[in-house]
């Protein structure tokens, strides 16, 4: 099993570095992934290490990138892939990469300036040709215009715009033009008659077409207007209120003359500038084509570039300077490789001193290493979900490979629905290589990375589909029956081995609604299916409390065994880390628990199933009465399962009772036997000690070896008895845990239920929708039913896809991933690790 079944033996070197290698080492040992550095700067600031110039010139880096990424995508060039993990860049281009990405940038900021600072003045120009063009019509309007406003009395016979007659007042009349949104347009003019008492006149006139705005880039519809006015100060009233509503504003010709040689001008102009700005957009556009190239690989490089420096801080100078020291959590196994990278960098920096590692002793924690692969990966991260194991402690993945689909088959059973996911597990599979899939959204890389754990819930669900009986909600008859109906039947007076049983007759066949099959007459139970369910229970009125009463003890018998199995694990954990104590006082009574009274019920139902027959169905008692009886000790007891069923239930009783106090009491008064002079017993953990010293228990034992080891037993229970020993915090630690497990076997079973629970809904929910809607279609028998079968299939279709796939699909994995998590890790985990 290796290291599935338990992590990686770790041990803790110390990496003696040269500091003209040290960048190549590091990256030599970052690409084959071996080791896990531990910081010996820790009282160090980040600030004020040593390499902290370098870490902010790769963040600088990283900006670059990032703003080329950007310019890049918002143009719609697809991005190179490239190397899919290049190596990190060497020394010595580093700063030629520093000077090309600082240039390109420098380069690009340039160009997209001139883009944008061209495509707003033609944008300005296009609007003030739009102004120009409507404002023509404005004159003509305004020389007939008649005023209204009484502000202009002694104005009232005299038109506005009649130049000799103002001039004759002594007035300079003046023209504001330009553009303004459309919905400023009332506001703006409620704004001018209120600045300016009515001394303006306001022509406004809506663009057939919209423009884009010159600030925002936005398509918007835009009203021309034209102002006109008389004296300097309304004039400078009215070019405030322009500002104030970010008018664009533009400059009005006084004369036919003037209007038509600007107009020929800005022709001319925004020629210039269509052709100006093409040639700039191709080459902007050449100039991010070869940034796209090398982005994503020079992305990646400055990131692994940034990690080693990161990873540089961490470690520690000697006196002289010249030597980087740095301490590595590495798995055993993996040594000759470490060393192997070591090589390796020291002869790529061309150094004539090699670095080297030595290994040393230590009394802390290894991290937890378990090695995955495609397949276990997706298993492993469900297990993690709950929490990452101590060191060396059993690691569940191994089991949960089939394990969990099993419980999600249990959930899901339908070969129908389970063949379906099947299918679309095997095409991630074939496909896995695909970059597309790899690179896809959210939710679809969801379903890729778990493409193995769908196949196998795909192909559980089709075994417990085949036990069910069940596809698409209906029965598939692959051996036969084994119940005969025509052996109910009797045309004639009945023989003398059949007489007395209730047969049928032509009468009750005529008149009966519902017909009932005897098993105890002779021929008509022939013997059990083969495989799975019965099909004829798919005809059956009594189908439904049939699998209730199936699924509920399958249920059962699941949930006990998986529990039982936790525990049993529990006992290796105590096994390898030599504390066989705790197998006494601690599993062994757990088991005895678990097992005298739920054990003892599983013992009831199967036996139940193997001693009664269809012939004595009716003489079987209740499971659930004699199991409420094992507590109540009637007195009248009626006939059991079994002779001196009585008698082995006290027993079994008694038993439970008495592991009570010894799980409770155990384990806390051994520790204080241990405390107060007892030689010390083989507690270790393969040469590490834990440093957590969140339990009293690892007070207790700290220091203590085998005594098959024939070490000095007296030198370590003086060290033991220099640690502060809490008996009150045992106890109280043990009983909460007596508690929570004693209760827990208790609500844990009624939780497994759900496994029946889950999968009656499912049937019921697929056999709802079979009725509502494929029979609907099958029932039609007119000439367009083909057509409307077509429908039906296809809304059949879609609704078993995002109903019964889909949602019950994620519901039934909700429901494994916590029987795993709470009911299954929480049975044999270390109780001072994350799980």
């Amino acid at each position: 099993m290796g290291s599935l079944f338990r992590s990686e033996p770790m041990c803790l070197a110390q990496l003696f570095l040269q500091a003209g290698t040290a960048y190549e080492c590091l990256s030599a040992l970052g690409e084959r992934g071996l080791v896990q550095f531990r910081d010996l700067n820790q009282n160090v600031s980040s600030f004020q290490r040593k390499f902290v110039g370098e870490v902010k010139r790769c963040e600088e880096l990283e900006r670059i990138l990032v703003y080329l990424a950007q310019e890049i995508t918002k143009a719609d060039i697809p991005l190179s892939e490239g190397e899919v993990s290049p190596l990190a860049p060497p020394l010595k281009q580093v700063l030629e990469m520093q000077e090309q990405l600082q240039k390109l940038e420098v380069e690009l900021r340039e160009v997209t300036k001139n883009k944008e600072k061209l495509r707003k003045n033609l944008l300005e120009l296009i609007e003030y040709t739009h102004m120009l063009r409507v404002t023509r019509t404005f004159v003509k309007r305004n020389m007939e215009f008649e005023p209204t406003y009484e502000e202009f009395p002694s104005l009232e016979n005299e038109c506005l715009l009649d130049y000799s007659y103002m001039q004759r007042l002594g007035a300079k009349l003046g023209f504001v033009s330009g553009l303004i949104q459309q919905g400023k347009v009332e506001a703006f003019e409620r704004m001018l008659w209120r600045v300016c008492k009515g001394y303006t006149i306001v022509t406004y006139a809506e663009l057939d077409e919209s423009l884009e705005d010159p600030e925002t880039g936005e398509i918007i519809k835009w009203y021309v207007f034209l102002i006109s006015f008389w004296g300097e100060q309304i004039g400078q009233k009215v070019k405030k209120i322009c500002d104030c509503y970010h008018c664009h504003v533009y400059p009005y010709p006084s004369t036919a003359e003037e209007r038509k040689e600007i107009q020929e001008g800005l022709s001319t102009r925004i020629q210039d500038l269509y052709t100006v700005l093409h040639r700039t957009e191709d080459y902007l556009r050449q100039v991010l084509c070869k940034a796209a190239e090398s982005v994503s690989s020079r992305a990646v490089q400055v990131r692994k570039m940034k990690a080693i420096y990161h990873t540089l801080n961490m470690c520690s100078f000697d006196v002289t300077n010249k030597c980087l020291i740095a301490e590595v959590w590495c798995p055993e196994a993996d040594l000759h490789e470490l060393r192997r990278a070591l090589e390796e960098g020291s002869r790529e920096s061309g150094a004539a001193m090699p670095s080297f590692l030595n290994t040393i002793s230590t009394k802390e924690t290894p991290p937890t290493l378990i090695r995955t692969n495609r397949f276990t990966e997706g298993f492993q991260s469900i297990v993690d979900a709950y929490g990452v194991g101590s060191y060396r402690e059993v690691n569940p993945a191994l089991f949960t490979i089939i394990t969990f689909p099993f419980l999600f088959a249990v959930m899901f059973g339908d070969f129908g629905h389970g063949f379906v996911m099947f299918l679309f597990a095997l095409l991630l599979v074939l496909k896995e290589d695909h970059p597309r899939l790899t690179q896809s959204q959210e939710i679809l890389r969801m379903f890729f990375n778990g493409r193995y754990i769908l196949l196998l819930m795909g192909l559980f669900s089709v075994y417990t589909g085949l036990i069910y009986n069940d596809c698409f909600s209906k029965s598939v008859n692959l051996f036969g029956s084994g119940w005969n109906v025509s052996a109910m039947y009797s045309a004639g007076p009945a023989s003398e081995e059949r007489s007395g049983l209730a047969l049928w007759n032509a009468s009750t066949v005529r008149h009966s609604r519902v017909l009932q099959l005897d098993p105890s007459v002779p021929g008509v139970f022939r013997g059990p299916y083969p495989f799975g369910i019965d099909p004829i229970w798919n005809l059956a009125t009594n189908r439904l409390t049939f699998l209730n009463s199936f699924k509920m003890k399958m249920s059962v018998i699941l949930g006990i065994t998986h529990m039982t199995f936790g525990v049993i694990l529990g006992i290796f954990n105590h096994m390898h880390f030599r504390k066989k104590f705790n197998i006494y006082l601690v599993s062994i009574p757990e088991l005895l628990f678990m097992l005298c009274i739920f054990g003892y019920l599983i013992f009831m139902i199967i036996y139940k199933w193997l001693a009664y027959s269809a012939a004595t169905s009716r003489e079987a008692p209740s499971i659930l009465i004699d199991f409420i009886n094992m507590f109540l000790f009637p007195a009248n007891e009626a006939s059991g399962l079994y002779p001196g069923q009585a008698y082995v239930q006290r027993v079994l009783l008694a038993i439970t009772v008495l592991s009570v106090p010894i799980l409770f009491l155990g384990k806390p008064l051994f520790l204080l036997w241990l405390h107060h002079g007892r030689g010390c017993f083989g507690v270790s953990r393969s040469g590490y000690t834990l440093v957590r010293r969140d339990s009293e228990e690892e007070v207790s034992l700290l220091g203590n070896q085998d005594i098959e080891e024939g070490s000095n037993q007296e030198a370590r229970c003086r060290e033991v008895t220099c640690e502060e020993f809490n008996f009150g915090e045992i106890l109280m630690t043990q009983a909460i845990h007596s508690i929570e497990y004693c209760l827990g076997c208790v609500s844990n079973t009624a939780s497994y239920l759900r496994l029946w629970a889950l999968s009656l809904a499912h049937a019921q929910l697929s056999d709802v929708l079979w009725a509502m809607v494929m029979r609907v279609g099958l029932r039609v028998d007119t000439t367009l039913g083909v057509l409307l079968l077509f429908l039906v299939i296809a809304v059949f279709t879609v609704l078993t896809v995002f109903i019964l796939l889909v949602m019950e699909g994620l519901s039934a994995f909700l429901h494994a991933i916590r029987l795993h998590c709470l009911l299954l890790s929480s049975k044999f985990s270390d109780d001072n690790g994350a799980m």
